[in-house]
């Protein structure tokens, strides 16, 4: 069993990691500064710091009390349209902040490093459908450069110090938990708005399609690939195109809203298609989505009517 550092652990993607990890026997501790992570989504078997992950005193405190032997790295600025407006914060956090941990497992001898890391953002307006992880990068974002730029950091220091890492390329992550607020997954978004009666609009013609893979998914994929101990980039998705207007039929029927579908102007700069091959993470780690949409969508919708 190993010690586990978590970081943006209280987050959306994070804590599920934290449950996976935590059932599977290991020692957790999740690392997270709260600015959209919220304390009660961990379990109460979690140890929790609370840390920004550009604070490189905090890094260098709790990595040498709690000695981690992985890092398992989710804190992020997650906003694509923020890395628009602001790519200097973006950089900040999501390259310094992932050099700042790199740099400290250098030092303490730490040879495993799981990155949440982008498939849709990274890959860019595609080429081929679904994408492979052999797909040319053309990342069309500060946020999707700054994914790819831990990327070429972590075989940087795969190969200089010796530390194993995988970088897990996600589709578009929904499920419980996730932040209906400011730049979020459309799923959250329309849920909430939805089940309060309030309008919920879908942008441009709503054909604009996407890899819509379960958070509980995602959670098995880095329980996988820690035992699986695979090096380089794996799609986390599921191969499956889905539209907007699909998913707004589909949560409006879940949610009992019964509202009539309103368009909205295209967000700018929006990508018309992605999808991700998800065949290397079967190959490699023996993982594949197991949680049907619908199935999916009407827990999402049960959650948020439970809030």
């Amino acid at each position: 069993m190993s010690r586990i550092l978590v970081t943006g652990g209280a987050g959306f993607i994070g804590s599920h990691v934290v449950e996976a990890y935590l059932g599977a026997g290991h020692e957790v501790l999740a690392m997270d500064d709260l600015s959209r992570g919220k304390r009660e989504n961990l379990p109460q078997k979690a140890g929790f710091e609370k840390a920004d992950v550009r604070d490189e005193k905090a890094i260098e405190r709790i990595f040498s009390q709690y000695r981690p032997e992985v890092i398992n790295h989710h804190a992020a600025q997650v906003s694509v349209r923020d890395s628009v407006r602001d790519p200097d914060f973006d950089a900040e956090v999501n390259i310094i902040g992932g050099l700042r941990l790199l740099k400290a497992c250098e030092k303490h001898g730490v040879k495993r490093f799981l990155f949440a890391s982008t498939g849709g953002a990274i890959y860019g307006e595609q080429e081929t459908f679904p994408a492979p992880e052999s797909h040319i990068e053309r990342p069309l974002s500060p946020y999707g450069v700054a994914k790819l730029s831990v990327e070429r950091y972590l075989f940087f220091y795969g190969v200089q110090y010796g530390i194993k890492w995988t970088a897990l390329r996600y589709s578009n992550v929904y499920g419980p938990r996730q932040d209906p607020h400011g730049e979020a997954g459309v799923v959250a978004i329309f849920c909430q708005r939805m089940l309060a009666g309030a309008e919920a609009t879908i942008n441009g013609d709503g054909g604009q399609t996407r890899d819509f893979v379960y958070v509980g998914d995602v959670a098995r994929a880095n329980l996988l690939a820690l035992e699986k101990d695979v090096t380089g980039p794996i799609n986390v998705a599921t191969g499956v195109e889905t539209d907007v207007n699909a998913i707004f039929r589909t949560l409006n029927q879940s949610t009992g809203a019964n509202m009539p579908e309103k368009h909205g102007p295209p967000m700018p700069g929006e990508q018309r298609r992605s999808v991700l091959d998800p065949s290397l993470a079967a190959k490699l780690m023996g993982w594949k989505a197991k949680m049907d949409l619908t199935r999916g969508l009407g827990k999402t919708v049960e959650f948020f009517r439970n809030q």
